[in-house]
């Protein structure tokens, strides 16, 4: 039939996997080497030859990426694109168990949980036994369960595999009560979209015989990533007839926390030793510098099936290794670069910022919220934006101001005081009565009856906060105060899921904020206070909003990054005990995924790629000193540039940093000069800006605000100092 859009022209080994339609394959698909195409391309190959539509399942791993395969698929083969199973495992599971999850219990009009819904289930079963969420957190014993139905245990098997420890004991329990719970309300949890799909077919063989024979050709994308229960599911699919093509990458492996089993993709040929061994290895991203780095990396790991990448495109520029003083310059460094370039007429969306974990966005926001350069957060939140933080933010300005009932209202209970929302609607209606603030109605609950039953534990609230305000502590031992008496941090820590441990990691990283506020008013000669830390946050928080497609800067940790490309990356944090991260040190599996890790974030870079290590680093309110990345040094010497931007310029002196061929001294920051009588209706230019106009110039704490109208970027609010490198009078 005819076709809105012909073939693509396809290298030798993309054509090879295209070709091969019968049998196992397995498509190692290197970054950027062209894999969606291929995929496309192989899918029509197929329906060409007289493959039905309805045959091919492929899954892929993301609703975004089957969304693509469907659509580009039938630009080039029609309407008989619609007929192709391109789903996610979990929504191929849901039509499969929409279909006959009768058979296991449940009802066809089943119900899907989230994590949250998840959760409150937990916790009502926790409640109703007495088991305190402290000693057996809701998020641990999900994870647990979790964990037990990769391997396709039941409640009963678990109990009998895991019974020595009382903690063992009550996840057991849990599991049990758990399962029922979800069944009485004829719900899914997804792990049990894939476990009841998983049990529906290898329990019923008249249905595991009904998609062997609809499913005759099978593809994975993204194999690296799949867990148990799905390597089971893919493989009861395709033993029969075998025609089962997998496609991933070893080297891109990075989900092992989640689950993901790489082994499954290394031991494919194991399975299948007649399996046809496709490389992708031409990249059509990025420069042959980039791509000899990431081989000269990735090439130290052990547990891989060995490939190289290489490029028609030319060499290109070398990777520029900054070596800063501590993080305060690693961020005025990236913010050089990307106004430098951006004045030659680079644009901000070119730009990424990566880093190992999402506190060490603190810095370099901070630096780019000065110098008025937007940017936006990608798979994250801006740090002043998190929940964790605007809770600790709020503690502040209703030490700083107790008549603040907005902020109020959001710590109240949090943690948990065990005082209820009934409770504080009871406070609130009580502060209205007798035209008083909600503060002073918790600080004085012994007046009040109706507060009777929680007088004490708001009491105990206000007076915390009380003698926290009349401590006359410096700002710095205020905050650690603080987070000592509420036990802020503890309350996060004490859940398992690696993301509220990192919430406790960004409470604690807010003091790495007050600490450079405290710094910068010694350097003006003024005093600290907690109301002009506050002043600078509301500050510095207050700038316009820029949906995904403006032009700003993109920072992400490097999990975020995969599968993305940008044609300036910037990675942050080379460091010994940041990346590759502590724990992963002494423990070679986690040491090749961390090295994994950093292959990604090397090649998401199309044209230039910065890397930077810092001698010292302030993380979670805490000064580090750390050597350089192992993983520096496992970069090819000819690949590299180093850049000493240090205010003294010591030798690097760590075992890990390697010969530096070319060296190239960006000079230390200039002594401060003093600022232009900045003044309404003055013309200015700016670097990357243009022309523009003085609104208005705000003198503050040695500094100047300005508010200035750009022509062509609309108004922008820069502190003086820091635009001075890029500002000029006139224009």
């Amino acid at each position: 039939m005819q076709t809105e859009h012909s073939a693509p022209t396809l290298n030798d080994k993309q054509q090879q996997a295209v070709d091969h339609v019968d049998g196992p394959l397995l498509i190692l698909a290197g970054a950027g080497s062209g894999k969606t195409t291929v995929l496309i391309e192989r899918v029509a190959n197929m329906i060409e030859r007289g493959v039905k539509p309805w045959q091919i399942l492929a899954i892929t791993f993301t609703n975004k990426a089957g969304g693509e395969i469907r659509e580009r698929l039938e630009k080039r083969v029609g309407e008989q694109a619609a007929d192709v199973w391109a789903h996610t495992f979990h929504s191929a599971c849901v039509r499969i168990l929409r279909r006959d999850i009768d058979r296991v219990g449940f009802t066809r009009s089943f119900s899907i949980y989230d994590a949250d819904d998840s959760q409150r289930v937990l916790k009502a079963i926790m409640n109703e036994h007495n088991i305190d969420p402290n000693d057996c957190p809701p998020r641990a014993v999900l994870t647990e369960i979790s964990k037990a139905k990769d391997q396709l245990l039941a409640p009963e098997q678990y109990a009998q595999l895991h019974d020595e420890t009382a903690f063992e004991q009550t996840i057991a329990k849990l599991y049990k009560h758990y399962q029922k719970a979800l069944r009485d309300a004829n719900a899914l949890d997804f792990d049990d979209i894939l476990c009841h799909a998983v049990n529906l077919l290898l329990t019923n063989e008249d249905l595991l015989d009904y998609y062997r024979a609809k499913f005759r050709y099978i593809m994975i994308d993204e194999y690296q990533d799949t867990n148990h229960v799905q390597y089971l599911l893919a493989s009861a699919l395709a033993d029969e007839h075998r025609n089962f093509c997998v496609v991933g990458d070893d080297d891109q492996s990075i989900y092992r926390f989640r689950g993901a089993t790489v082994e499954n993709i290394l031991n494919f040929q194991e399975q299948y030793p007649d399996a046809l061994v496709v490389r992708l290895e031409e990249n059509y991203r990025s420069t042959g510098t980039i791509l000899r780095a990431a081989n000269g990396l990735i090439a130290k790991n052990s547990q891989r099936l060995g490939k190289t990448l290489w490029t028609s495109q030319g060499d290109g520029e070398k990777i520029a290794w900054h070596c800063v003083d501590n993080s305060d310059y690693e961020a005025s460094t990236v913010c050089n670069l990307i106004m430098k370039a951006v004045g030659e007429g680079a644009k901000l969306r070119e730009f990424a910022v990566l880093y190992r974990v999402n506190a060490q966005a603190n810095k370099i926001e901070e630096s780019l919220r000065r110098n008025a350069i937007p940017y936006r957060i990608v798979g994250g939140t801006r740090f002043f934006d998190r929940l964790e933080i605007r809770d600790m933010l709020a503690y502040l300005h209703v030490i700083n101001n107790p008549q603040d009932t907005l902020r109020l209202l959001r710590i109240v209970n949090t943690p948990s005081r065990k005082i209820g929302q009934t409770s504080i609607d009871t406070a609130q209606a009580l502060a209205l009565q007798n035209g008083i603030t909600l503060y002073e109605v918790l600080a004085k609950a012994y007046a009040y009856p109706e507060l009777s039953r929680v007088q004490n534990a708001m009491i105990n609230f206000t007076t915390m906060l009380g003698d926290l305000r009349d401590s006359e502590l410096p700002l710095d031992e205020l905050y650690d105060a603080l987070l000592q008496k509420t036990k802020y941090c503890e309350f996060w820590e004490a859940k398992d899921d690696p993301k509220d441990k990192e919430r406790a990691n960004n409470a604690r990283e807010l003091k790495s904020s007050i600490t450079a506020y405290i710094e910068r008013c010694a350097e003006q000669g003024e005093t600290p206070a907690l109301s002009g830390f506050l002043e600078e946050v509301a500050l510095f928080t207050d700038l316009e909003t820029y949906d995904e497609n403006s032009d700003a800067v993109v920072l992400m940790t490097v999990h975020s990054a995969k599968g993305l490309e940008f044609d300036r990356v910037m990675l942050v944090g080379l460091e010994e005990n940041i990346f590759p991260s502590p724990r992963s040190v002494y423990e070679q599996v986690q040491l090749e995924e961390e090295r994994r890790l950093c292959y990604v974030a090397v090649t998401r870079a199309r044209k230039i790629l910065h890397l930077f290590s810092a001698q010292s680093r302030m993380l979670y309110g805490q000064t580090t000193f750390n050597q350089p990345s192992r993983f520096i040094s496992e970069i090819p010497q000819d690949c590299v540039t180093v850049h000493e931007n240090r205010q003294t310029q010591p030798t690097i002196r760590d075992v890990y940093s390697p010969s530096r061929p070319t060296r190239s001294a960006i000079p230390a920051a200039k002594p401060s000069t003093p600022l232009p009588d900045f003044q309404p209706g003055m013309r200015v230019t700016h670097t990357a800006f243009g022309n523009g106009m003085v609104i208005s110039a705000r003198p503050m704490g040695g500094d100047c605000l300005l508010e200035i109208e750009f022509d062509d970027k609309g108004k922008k609010r820069l502190m003086a100092k820091s635009a001075m490198a890029y500002l000029s009078v006139g224009g």
